[in-house]
């Protein structure tokens, strides 16, 4: 079958494509809500196409696909895949070691600030891991510009360059601003947990009075940094909400008479199983997910909590998307009702708020 012919006859439904070239290797793996629409986009002539789309169509000739159920399915099995398979037209998520931390190393009597690509056992403070050098490397150097954290030499004795560039607070010659530094220090850890955004609110006003006085090259430059560390936000938002480890249940309605549930804990889907709601009547239904909540979470009670690796970010924020997304809604199950002696105390009502 010729390949434009194969496109006309895709499905509309989510799932995942595999792109091949002529030696049958699989050059690019994506994913779609709606296959169709997705995949037939790669053939229409339009100079709408990046230069990568174009190189990638040049080398397609054939596809295959995996159908899924729902989006959220088909983007973790394009997780799983352009791992697994490592295509050369993937950039992210193939390559794990290209994650970055944030690392404070403390050093004598001051921290100090830089990047690392793993967690070493020594003693420093880690943040992470985020997907984007690029984006963690922009927001690092803003925030250390604006808290005049940015010394180019603290054991110098003498001041640096950025000292008298007004990047730098003195440490560098200074004693007494040693503390000084490591209280701001302090309140951009603060701030990268979540505890303090001080920092986010007087960029802000940084923004909009470089803006109010028509300065917009200082301006731009204070959206680029905020734009950098929101990412940074978000991402802590996605492992904090991950390593808390919780059990989770989540139904999406994938037609008006099917729902699929999902049960999740970490970031890994523990189970998922599609239910016809007219065969059922709701009673039968909320008790065979409740069957499937206890049996599952049981099977995988752990009341610690879990570290986000290098490895796992992705999952990790595929389901805390989705989760956060108008697709589905879901419920924690506390661990106390999975105790025997508790295990009848799950609210039915708690069930009925995932169905309606």
């Amino acid at each position: 079958m010729k390949l434009l012919d194969k496109v006309k006859q895709l499905p509309s439904s989510p799932g995942v494509y595999l792109m091949k070239d002529s030696s049958d290797r699989i050059i690019y793996v994506g994913k779609a809500k709606n296959l169709k629409n997705r995949v037939r986009s790669y053939f229409q002539n339009t100079k709408a196409h990046s230069q990568k789309i174009r190189k990638l169509k040049a080398n397609i000739k054939d596809f295959h696909l995996l159908l899924t159920d729902t989006e959220f399915e088909a983007f973790m099995l394009e997780c799983k895949l352009i791992k697994e398979i490592k295509p050369i037209f993937n950039k992210k998520m193939k390559n794990p070691t290209s994650y970055t931390y944030i690392r404070f190393h403390q050093r004598n009597t001051h921290w100090t600030i830089d990047l690392s690509n793993t967690i070493e056992k020594d003693g420093s403070l880690y943040y992470g891991p985020y997907p984007s050098k690029h984006i963690v490397e922009n927001a690092l150097q803003g925030m250390k510009e604006f808290l005049k954290l940015d010394c180019g030499n603290p054991n110098k004795g003498t001041p640096c360059l950025n000292y008298s560039l007004g990047l730098c607070i003195g440490i560098c010659f200074n004693e007494d601003s040693r503390k000084q530094y490591n209280e701001r220090l302090k309140k951009m850890m603060d701030f990268l947990q979540g505890t303090d955004t001080e920092i986010l609110q007087r960029l802000k006003q940084k923004m909009i009075d470089a803006s109010n006085n028509f300065d917009f090259e200082a301006a731009a430059k204070y959206r680029d940094t905020l734009d950098a560390i929101q990412s940074l936000i978000y991402k802590e938002k996605v492992i904090e909400f991950t390593e808390a480890n919780k059990n989770i249940a989540l139904i999406e309605y994938i037609e008006d008479a099917t729902l699929k549930l999902f049960l999740i804990k970490g970031n890994q889907v523990l189970f998922s199983k599609k239910y016809k709601t007219k065969e059922e009547n709701s009673e039968q239904l909320v008790e065979k997910i409740k069957a499937n909540i206890l049996k599952h979470f049981k099977s995988f009670s752990n009341h610690s909590s879990i570290e986000v690796s290098n490895n796992e970010i992705d999952e990790a924020q595929i389901i805390y998307s989705y989760l956060n997304s108008s697709s589905c809604k879901y419920v924690v199950i506390d661990e106390k009702w999975l105790e025997f002696e508790h295990q009848m105390n799950i609210d039915s009502s708690i069930i009925n708020t995932l169905l309606n």
